[in-house]
Protein backbone atom coordinates (compact mmCIF):
# COMPACT_ATOMS: atom_id res chain seq x y z
CA UNK A 1 0.00 0.00 0.00
CA UNK A 2 1.30 3.54 -0.91
CA UNK A 3 -0.18 6.23 1.06
CA UNK A 4 0.39 10.20 0.00
CA UNK A 5 -0.49 13.07 2.14
CA UNK A 6 -1.12 16.46 0.44
CA UNK A 7 -0.47 19.99 1.80
CA UNK A 8 -0.08 23.48 0.95
CA UNK A 9 -3.46 24.07 -0.13
CA UNK A 10 -5.34 27.45 1.30
CA UNK A 11 -6.89 30.67 0.01
CA UNK A 12 -5.54 32.84 -2.03
CA UNK A 13 -6.17 36.25 -4.47
CA UNK A 14 -6.27 36.39 -8.17
CA UNK A 15 -2.57 36.29 -9.01
CA UNK A 16 -1.27 34.76 -6.42
CA UNK A 17 0.75 31.71 -5.88
CA UNK A 18 0.26 28.37 -4.05
CA UNK A 19 3.52 25.57 -3.82
CA UNK A 20 1.21 22.06 -2.92
CA UNK A 21 3.89 19.28 -1.39
CA UNK A 22 2.22 15.28 -2.10
CA UNK A 23 4.11 13.03 1.18
CA UNK A 24 4.66 9.58 -0.38
CA UNK A 25 4.94 6.81 2.15
CA UNK A 26 7.44 4.58 0.23
CA UNK A 27 9.97 5.62 -2.51
CA UNK A 28 7.59 4.66 -5.49
CA UNK A 29 9.06 7.56 -7.85
CA UNK A 30 11.49 5.39 -9.73
CA UNK A 31 8.36 2.56 -10.54
CA UNK A 32 5.30 5.00 -10.27
CA UNK A 33 3.99 7.86 -12.69
CA UNK A 34 2.80 10.82 -10.32
CA UNK A 35 0.73 13.43 -10.85
CA UNK A 36 -1.98 16.15 -9.80
CA UNK A 37 -5.17 15.90 -10.37
CA UNK A 38 -8.43 17.80 -9.55
CA UNK A 39 -11.75 18.29 -8.66
CA UNK A 40 -14.00 21.58 -9.11
CA UNK A 41 -17.72 21.63 -7.16
CA UNK A 42 -19.82 19.14 -9.55
CA UNK A 43 -17.50 18.80 -11.81
CA UNK A 44 -15.24 15.08 -12.64
CA UNK A 45 -11.87 14.41 -11.54
CA UNK A 46 -9.33 16.04 -13.89
CA UNK A 47 -5.63 15.48 -14.70
CA UNK A 48 -3.42 18.92 -13.83
CA UNK A 49 0.31 17.86 -14.55
CA UNK A 50 1.67 14.05 -13.90
CA UNK A 51 5.29 13.10 -14.20
CA UNK A 52 6.68 9.78 -15.37
CA UNK A 53 9.40 7.66 -13.72
CA UNK A 54 11.70 8.79 -16.22
CA UNK A 55 10.94 12.27 -15.09
CA UNK A 56 8.89 13.02 -18.43
CA UNK A 57 6.48 16.04 -18.05
CA UNK A 58 2.87 16.60 -19.28
CA UNK A 59 0.44 19.02 -18.46
CA UNK A 60 -3.34 19.60 -18.96
CA UNK A 61 -4.22 22.79 -21.51
CA UNK A 62 -5.70 25.12 -18.92
CA UNK A 63 -2.20 24.99 -17.27
CA UNK A 64 -1.19 27.64 -20.15
CA UNK A 65 2.49 27.34 -17.95
CA UNK A 66 1.47 28.70 -14.84
CA UNK A 67 2.31 25.49 -12.90
CA UNK A 68 4.97 23.26 -12.81
CA UNK A 69 5.27 19.82 -11.12
CA UNK A 70 8.60 18.91 -9.91
CA UNK A 71 9.71 15.89 -7.35
CA UNK A 72 12.37 15.37 -5.09
CA UNK A 73 13.20 11.56 -4.81
CA UNK A 74 15.22 11.40 -1.85
CA UNK A 75 12.52 13.50 0.11
CA UNK A 76 9.43 11.17 -1.35
CA UNK A 77 8.07 14.39 -1.93
CA UNK A 78 5.79 15.65 -5.43
CA UNK A 79 5.49 19.24 -5.84
CA UNK A 80 2.92 22.01 -7.82
CA UNK A 81 3.97 24.94 -8.03
CA UNK A 82 0.98 27.10 -9.22
CA UNK A 83 1.50 30.86 -10.34
CA UNK A 84 -1.05 33.27 -11.52
CA UNK A 85 -3.87 31.89 -10.17
CA UNK A 86 -7.25 32.10 -11.46
CA UNK A 87 -10.72 31.87 -9.96
CA UNK A 88 -11.34 29.08 -12.04
CA UNK A 89 -8.71 26.92 -10.48
CA UNK A 90 -10.81 26.71 -7.54
CA UNK A 91 -10.95 22.88 -6.70
CA UNK A 92 -9.66 19.97 -4.34
CA UNK A 93 -6.17 19.28 -5.42
CA UNK A 94 -5.14 14.88 -5.35
CA UNK A 95 -1.81 13.72 -5.51
CA UNK A 96 -2.03 10.54 -7.69
CA UNK A 97 0.61 7.49 -7.67
CA UNK A 98 0.04 4.86 -10.35
CA UNK A 99 2.83 2.09 -9.86
CA UNK A 100 2.14 -0.85 -12.22
CA UNK A 101 -1.51 0.23 -13.16
CA UNK A 102 -2.90 0.38 -9.74
CA UNK A 103 -3.91 3.92 -8.65
CA UNK A 104 -3.50 5.06 -4.71
CA UNK A 105 -4.51 8.92 -4.09
CA UNK A 106 -4.10 11.20 -1.38
CA UNK A 107 -7.20 12.83 1.12
CA UNK A 108 -6.50 16.08 -1.43
CA UNK A 109 -5.48 19.62 -0.19
CA UNK A 110 -8.24 22.90 -0.84
CA UNK A 111 -6.95 25.64 -3.33
CA UNK A 112 -10.05 28.41 -3.32
CA UNK A 113 -8.92 31.54 -5.48
CA UNK A 114 -10.80 34.79 -4.96
CA UNK A 115 -11.50 37.25 -7.53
Amino acid sequence: QVQLVESGGGLVQTGGSLRLSCTASQNIFRIARMGWYRQAPGGQREMVAVMTSSGSKSYADFVQGRFTISRDTLKNMLYLQMNSLKPEDTAIYYCNARPLATDYWGQGTQVTVSS
